[in-house]
């Protein structure tokens, strides 16, 4: 079942350590098929060098396991309300990515400095507050995605694809599994950056929003005109 998405997840997995955005096994990629209403999520604690295509486990939007030998990563409760909650995304990266982390750990969100920042995420990357004692131990996995949810309800979640659980770490998204990496690295990048940023210039301001705008609208906005026009 969903062999092809399988092996779109499989290998964004395999990216999360190319990348350097993961060590050990923190970390996992989920993708959906939103036609037949199942995701396809990373086995739980299962090391990258030997993961395979087949090890991947296929989850409905209610939380059962259709399909897999193994279990699923423990952050499928999250992933889950995230799916439920917004039909744009079509797939999920968790890390423990260390620069993006240590924002996270700091409770501070990334503020947009430059166009680095700006060409994919339009504006601050917001940094949720910690869970309570009692979300915490309770369905911490769900709660976690229900705090992301409530933050995000009433957001454009696609033009800033990205949040930062404080005390935990990154949550990134995009329509499909490659652009969820694709975007998780861009955090980790601009989170370094940032960090330097500020190292050199305590009193450094975020970019006006002119910058803002420019940058993020000539990728993304009706005019987009950076790269290349594929009917010409």
């Amino acid at each position: 079942m969903l062999e092809e998405l399988k092996r779109q997840v499989y290998e964004a997995n395999l990216e999360l350590p190319r990348y350097g955005l993961v060590t050990f096994t923190w970390g996992n990629v989920s993708a959906i098929d939103r036609d037949r209403g199942y995701f396809v999520i990373k086995p739980s604690g299962v090391e990258y060098d030997t993961l395979q295509p087949e090890d991947m486990v296929v989850m409905d939007l209610e939380g059962n396991q259709i399909e897999g030998r193994l279990n699923p990563s423990s952050d499928t409760p999250t992933h889950l309300e995230l799916y439920k909650a917004f039909k744009e995304i079509g797939a999920i990266a968790h890390t423990h990515s260390s620069w993006a982390t240590s924002w996270a750990q700091a409770g501070r969100g990334i503020p947009c400095y430059g166009t680095t920042h700006a060409d994919y995420m339009y504006g601050e990357i917001p940094c949720l507050r910690c869970l309570n004692e009692e979300e915490i131990n309770g369905a911490y996995e769900k709660n976690t995605g229900l705090l992301i949810v409530e933050y995000l309800k009433d957001k454009d979640y696609m033009a800033v694809p990205a949040c930062l659980c404080k005390n935990h770490g990154p949550f990134v998204w995009g329509k499909d599994a490659k652009e969820a990496v694709h975007n998780s690295v861009v955090l980790e990048e601009v989170a370094k950056m940032a960090a330097r940023c500020e190292q050199i210039n305590p009193d450094c301001k975020p970019a006006p929003a002119s910058l803002l705008d420019k940058h993020y609208m000539r990728k993304h906005g009706a005019g987009a005109y950076y790269g290349q026009n594929s009917a010409g």
